[in-house]
């Protein structure tokens, strides 16, 4: 890129108002438009954010990937986009790292790999390990791409997000947008990124039925677009 990307920061974000205030604090000054998504919070986070200035989002039908989808329908047109999680597990300083390949012109995706990344004792619970090692063989074996996570923390040039045609609403929608960079070739990397306990109880790998909801519609996921082709190939 000849001259400095306007980058963007999605954070999904359902009852983190002890964490969006960290989130928010810690984003480097290389993004320009940063919306939080309020997913139905029943605590403070939307103050929170737009007190700090962030572009506030209010999106009361509850899901992960619903938050991300309400979330880029208020884009305004950047270069690279990033998705940052509300809950301060990640740290917003990595962002560097994410787009550092995009600005350079060597990918399209980045994947933030918290399982080559340094981590904090506990932050990254069995079930997520074991569910992201499945994962990933899965899509190695059924698309011949490899990656080692399938973590949230992730930048996109703007036109590829644009051609993914994003469409799962809660907690296929990682492996989705991994899935289908693969099936359009997009140029996919990762890069390592710190992770630490997250600020209150995960509502995934917190519960137990988070943990087996999630985990049996990732699979779905990548076994639905093994044959996916977007719509403007198809005749």
């Amino acid at each position: 890129m000849d001259s400095p990307p306007a980058i963007a920061v999605v954070i999904p974000a359902c009852d983190e108002e002890e964490a969006i205030g960290k989130v928010l604090q810690d984003i480097p000054d290389i993004a320009q438009q940063i919306i939080v998504v309020d997913n139905g919070s029943a605590d403070r986070t939307a103050e929170v954010a737009h007190r700090l200035g962030a572009c506030v989002v209010v999106e009361p039908r509850r899901g992960y990937g619903q938050a991300c989808l309400a979330g880029m329908a208020h884009l305004d047109g950047p270069d690279i986009v990033v998705f940052l999680d509300g809950d301060y597990s990640d740290y917003p300083e990595d962002m560097l790292a994410l787009v550092r390949p995009i600005i350079a012109d060597d990918a399209d995706i980045v994947i933030g790999s918290r399982v080559l990344g340094q981590r904090e004792k506990g932050a990254l619970l069995p079930q997520a390990r074991f569910g992201n090692w499945l994962a990933t063989f899965l899509i190695r074996l059924l698309f011949g791409v490899t990656f080692t996570d399938l973590g949230p923390f992730r930048a996109l040039r703007y036109d590829a997000l644009m051609r993914l045609e994003m469409q799962d609403r809660n907690f296929g929608w990682t492996a989705e947008m991994q899935v289908k960079a693969a099936r359009l070739g997009l140029r996919a990397v990762e890069v390592p990124v710190r992770y630490r306990r997250r600020i209150g109880t995960s509502k995934i790998t917190g519960t137990l039925s988070g943990t087996l909801r999630a985990g049996y519609k990732i699979l779905w996921t990548i076994f639905r677009y093994a044959r996916w082709r977007p719509t403007q190939s198809r005749g």
